[in-house]
């Protein structure tokens, strides 16, 4: 999957900029003194070198503190030498002999991948929202970035770079410097990331300081487009390659990803089936609770497709095992035509169990030499991972305010046709179908509907809608819904279904009109909660999984729910929907069908020395802060 970008702590604007209120739990905390940590997704932070490397034929070698990920000059030009430096042993994950690469720190290591006139707004990741804490005058120790090795299993991250040890001392550091809590924003696999942290936790603190501590450390955490049953673009990047928008083959960019550990982190999982926790022998006088195995309802085998739409990995393989389907050169030819005359190829389905239990890797472990190597890492770092298995559906954090916010109604690929490409390894599979869902269908590439169980909306263009919207089962028994356009409004298009009953497992699906030319946002918050817990899910349409934290329809509303969340005159458990107007002059444009500022009841023309259109000198009539209180 390509790097991830994601968010500023946008909510920091608010929090950071304004001193907290006297009522309600703003008697209990000061929110000025919150703090924002920041946890990346896949691929989106900068890796260095640590090692001196000699490129032959190159004119550019790696040094000490070089660029790796992502340079893409060195990538062209000494295609051979970069990829030691991001390659890893398959087996035990060590570096290459001779290049070891590093995770940056700090903001500066998830800010660009590739710093540059031309690569660097390619690669920006959150610049952009930098400017707005800096705008809303945030201060630079409130901020935090917790970069990590992404090449990496959970258990070798905390091996080898202590990492959640690390991101507990964060938080801790964070705490004392700034006197309150945190908020938590992760990004894709940052969310898998902090599911293992708050699991190993439970091994670091007594049972009964475990929740003092997340209430004392942990605000609020903000989920964004994480893959919570897994995404299917993995299966991809394992069999066929995904070459992450770089000038690689997908070959070589499959030799990349299966050397990494992480890339099982993503694999779809069912919803049904459930594994037991290992730690739990720590509280049960040291007897062995015994190998992980999987627990599944009845329901995985009434269903057939473990919650997913349909079967998401079908494969031909021969019919006979003398088949070599990763041959050298020279035999291409020759087992092309034996494979033909031994028969016709047998095509088989797996189911995202299938997948996770590692049924469908056995499958074809004899057709596939980077299969032996999967299953090992599948065994060792995620069915047999003394903290957590990840390939587990996950329960509602237990933090204080928790809020999922994801993409929805785009084309989005959810199963996969494979069959042998005839060439050598690595490119010994070929794709030769595709199933998305879109539109409460299942298509194929190739135009015809696909029978299943589509949802009633799609995913993110990256992640299926079923593996979103699983953070739905974390909502309480009543739920508020609303439906509101993404841009200003007045009110006029707002739609709301109070207290509608919701039952865990079951999808919520409004039944609220939609016009074709407008992008709606819905909400789905808690009508009824545990006492002190806030839930809810935010839908956006049409946001691109890499693109929605670059969202500003995103970064409003996260502000506004904080600015609620710290105002002692606050009436509502969330922030108003009744109407959203511009908060900040680049919303103010030129309306030149009417000739003068759009929204004239919050925006007026003001010129200034310098603008150079009509958009550029509509200005808000009145402060952030004013128009802000009408959200109240």
């Amino acid at each position: 999957m390509p790097y991830k970008p994601f968010l500023c702590f946008s909510v920091l604007l608010a929090l950071l900029a304004v001193a907290g209120g006297d009522s309600g739990e703003a008697a209990e905390l000061d929110y000025s003194k919150l703090s924002g940590i920041i946890i990346p997704g896949f691929a989106s932070t900068q890796l260095r070198a640590w090692s001196i490397l000699d490129c032959p034929y190159s004119p550019l070698d790696f040094n000490p503190l070089d660029l790796v990920w992502l340079d893409t000059t060195k990538l062209l030009s000494a295609v051979n030498c970069w990829l030691k430096c991001m390659l890893l042993e398959p087996y035990n994950q060590t570096d290459h002999p001779d290049c070891k690469s590093r995770p940056d720190s700090g903001l500066s290591g998830i800010t660009e991948l590739d710093p540059g006139y031309i690569t660097g707004p390619l690669s920006s990741i959150w610049k952009e929202w930098i400017k707005w804490c800096i705008e809303f005058g945030i201060e630079a120790n409130a901020i935090i970035a917790v970069p990590y090795d992404w090449r990496l299993s959970p258990s070798i991250l905390e091996e080898r770079d202590l990492y959640f040890h690390k991101l507990k001392l964060t938080f801790e550091t964070a705490y004392k410097l700034r006197g309150g809590p945190s908020l938590v924003f992760a990004h894709s696999l940052g969310n898998n990331v902090f599911r293992y942290f708050l699991e190993w936790l439970k091994l670091e603190i007594a049972p009964k300081h475990y929740n003092q501590w997340l209430d004392q450390h942990i605000h609020a955490y903000f989920a964004v487009g994480a893959p919570l049953l897994g995404a299917t673009e993995t299966i991809e990047a394992t069999l066929s390659g995904f070459t992450f928008g770089l000038p690689v083959s997908e070959g070589t960019a499959r030799l990349m990803f299966n050397s990494f550990s992480s890339s099982l982190w993503m694999m779809p999982f069912s919803k049904y089936c459930r594994t037991n926790n290992k730690y739990w022998k720590h509280f049960s006088g040291g007897r062995q609770v015994g190998t992980h195995t999987y627990h599944c309802d009845e329901e995985e085998f009434k269903s057939n497709f473990s919650g997913w739409p349909t079967k998401i990995v079908n494969i031909e393989i021969p019919s006979s095992r003398g088949f070599d389907a990763y041959p050298t050169f020279s035999e291409i030819p020759e087992t092309n035509l034996s494979g033909m005359e031994c028969g016709l190829p047998i095509q088989l389905s797996f189911s995202a169990r299938e997948i996770a239990d590692g049924s469908f890797f056995k499958a074809i472990e004899d057709y596939d030499p980077d299969i032996k190597r999967l299953l090992y890492q599948l065994e060792k770092s995620y069915l047999g991972d003394p903290v957590l298995n990840p390939l587990t559906p996950w329960d509602r954090p237990p933090l204080k305010n928790v809020f999922c916010i994801y993409g929805s109604n785009s084309k989005t690929k959810v199963g996969y046709y494979f069959a042998p490409s005839g060439k050598p390894y690595p490119d010994n599979w070929i794709i030769t179908d595709v199933v998305y869902e879109y539109e409460g269908t299942l298509v194929s590439r190739s135009g015809n509907l696909v029978e299943g169980n589509p949802g009633a909306i799609s995913g993110d263009e990256t992640v299926p809608y079923n593996s979103l919207s699983w953070c739905k089962n974390w909502l309480g028994p009543k739920v508020n819904i609303t439906r509101a356009p993404q841009s200003e409004h007045d009110g006029s298009d707002v739609q709301i279904d109070l207290n509608v009953e919701h039952h865990y497992g079951e999808d919520i699906v409004p039944n609220m009109t939609r016009f074709p030319r407008v992008k709606y946002i819905t909400y789905y918050e808690d009508s009824e909660s545990l006492p002190g817990k806030r839930t809810a899910v935010w839908e956006l349409d049409k946001a691109n999984h890499r693109n929605i934290v670059r969202s500003s329809v995103l970064m409003r509303e996260l502000w506004l729910e904080m600015w609620r969340d710290i105002h002692p005159d606050a009436r509502s458990e969330f922030v108003t929907k009744a109407k959203r107007g511009p908060l900040r002059n680049e919303d103010c444009y030129w309306d030149y069908g009417k000739a003068r500022c759009a929204w004239p009841e919050y925006c007026e023309y003001r010129y200034v020395f310098g603008d150079v259109h009509l958009g550029q000198s509509c200005r808000l009539r009145y402060t952030s802060a004013d128009l802000l209180l009408h959200y109240l």
